[in-house]
């Protein structure tokens, strides 16, 4: 690695729900896990967006439980190690989550110094021009490394209300005399392009989201940018930032990460102490405090707040149109996935996951279709879908959680059919994987191999099973499914019984830890 290449961390937070983008995102299986932008998932494009940039270790995620075997799948499937993946046991916001990080790293004291960098991405947002921000990250880690608090800001646009914004102050000398005196960048980026000659500025103060009038003026002023919600500071800097503002936070997180422990491939801060953590985001428990009389009268280890430019195509994709502006559009100005054929129809999204959708007439829309759920929204609505999520969940209906495909550690499994007393399951278990070995007190289960080889545990039994062969497990008998194979195994299930969910369930032996 050169000497001026600085060795980043990177904390990912993976912890958000997506609401925004039902109904392809959903609870158990948010937009960060999804492939909106290509082939790989918004959390596996973050995760590779240091590659080609000396001095990028590996990361720290932080997600939610629900979502710890689709981190661990996700990285795995991208030939990538975390250094850690946080688990939290509650969703305590973007604060907490990044302090759980930090303290992670100084526990494991990577690098020399033990005070590491870190570069906090959210899991769920967009870079088009990977060579762009790794200049821009470059200008910011030289600040961060001597004590600065950076973030990102992008040029606004409009008016756009939904983002956070960034007044700038002065231009911090310390950050273009390294830019212009000849630091060299890390191989084959160019020390002349235009983010890296871009001054960082001094950060005036944090502005959350204004009204439609206030944000007009912010952007007529020239004076500030959209907070990209991406951060570089020290592990010190921050958790030194935030015992200053939030002391409550502070202490919450450092009494769980100490009663934390390792499970497997995760790391579990305590139950108890992070259930009693305050609830707060980055913005609001440190950020939006800079430049606050009373704040500014406490002393600071940190010499200040720091934004740099960043232009890079940045997007937090936080609802349907986002993605249809960040898509290549057809002629017609169609942003079209899947099996679609559309007549007569222009501007708009149009996604089609499981059958074909086909529109005749329609112009700025949004469509899109699953197993289970088809949102068609005017693209100028596409706000309402949060509200068409929370009358799922008031309706007791479980769309907004699951999709008719479900992931688990050991592979998918998707309802096929279901009535009064039955419910058909179609499984398909990872080569080499097992699900746990329990029983169902209420339901009885028919198993029938249609790819591949099982090996069943039904009471006192073990025997395998090969193509076109069935068993029965009645209801109170134990048992497990294996594949013993190198090839994926498909199972049809059907289930029949008084009571069909996943709550029906004693596990006595588990892979992957759950109880």
């Amino acid at each position: 690695m050169s000497e001026d290449a600085i060795t980043l961390h990177p904390v990912i937070l993976a912890g958000g729900s997506g609401t925004r983008l039902w109904p392809l995102s959903r609870e158990y299986h948010p937009k960060q896990f999804l492939p909106l932008m290509g082939p790989l998932s918004m959390v596996q494009e973050t995760v590779s967006r240091l590659d080609g940039r000396e001095g990028a270790a590996a990361p720290v995620i932080v997600c939610n439980k629900a979502h710890r075997f689709l981190v661990v799948d996700q990285m795995r499937d991208l030939g990538k190690r975390p250094l850690a993946v946080i688990v939290e046991p509650v969703g305590r916001n973007t604060a907490p989550a990044l302090t759980l990080a930090a303290l992670r790293l100084a526990d494991l004291d990577p690098g020399p110094g033990g005070d590491p960098v870190m570069l906090v991405m959210p899991a769920d947002h967009v870079i088009l021009d990977r060579r762009a921000f790794h200049s821009a990250v470059d200008v910011g880690a030289h600040l961060a490394e001597n004590g600065w608090t950076v973030t990102f800001g992008v040029a606004p646009s409009g008016p756009e209300t939904g983002y956070g914004y960034i007044r700038q102050g002065g231009v911090i000398e310390e950050a273009s005399n390294r830019t212009e005196s000849g630091h060299r960048p890390p191989t084959g980026r160019r020390a002349d392009s235009a983010v890296a000659r871009a001054a960082a500025r001094r950060v005036a103060a944090f502005v959350e989201k204004p009204d439609l009038d206030t944000a007009r003026e912010y952007v007529e002023s020239g004076e500030y940018l959209w907070n990209s919600g991406i951060f570089m500071m020290r592990v010190s800097v921050w958790l030194s930032e935030l015992g200053r503002h939030r002391p409550d936070i502070a202490r919450a997180c450092g009494v769980a990460n100490s009663n934390g422990h390792v499970d497997g491939d995760f790391y579990r801060p305590g139950l108890t102490e992070f259930i009693a953590c305050p609830i707060d985001s980055i913005d609001y428990a440190v950020m939006e405090r800079v430049g606050s009389p009373a704040n500014d009268r406490k002393v600071s280890a940190s010499p200040g707040y720091a934004v740099v430019p960043l232009d890079a195509g940045w997007s937090d994709i936080g609802e349907w149109s986002a993605l249809w502006e960040q898509r290549e559009q057809d002629t017609d100005g169609n942003v079209v996935q899947g099996d679609v054929y559309a007549q007569a129809t222009e501007n708009s999204l149009l996604i089609a996951r499981h059958r074909l959708l086909a529109t005749v007439g329609l112009r700025d829309v949004v469509v899109v279709e699953t197993p289970d759920a088809v949102l068609v929204a005017a693209k100028d609505r596409v706000q309402g879908v949060k509200d068409i999520v929370e009358r799922l969940k008031a309706g007791g209906r479980t769309e907004h959680e699951v999709h008719r495909k479900v992931h688990r550690p050991w592979g998918t499994y998707e309802i096929v059919d279901a009535g009064d007393g039955f419910q058909v399951k179609r499984l398909t278990v990872n080569a080499r994987a097992a699900l746990s070995l329990q029983v169902h007190h209420r339901r009885a289960e028919h198993w029938v191999v249609v790819r591949g080889m099982a090996r069943v545990t039904k009471g006192e039994e073990v025997f395998l099973l090969k193509e076109n062969e069935s068993t029965f497990v009645p209801k109170g008998v134990t048992h497990r499914l294996e594949n013993p194979d190198d090839e994926p195994l498909e199972i049809i299930e059907i289930q029949t019984g008084g009571y069909l969910e996943e709550d029906d369930i004693v596990r006595f032996q588990d892979d992957y830890n759950r109880h």
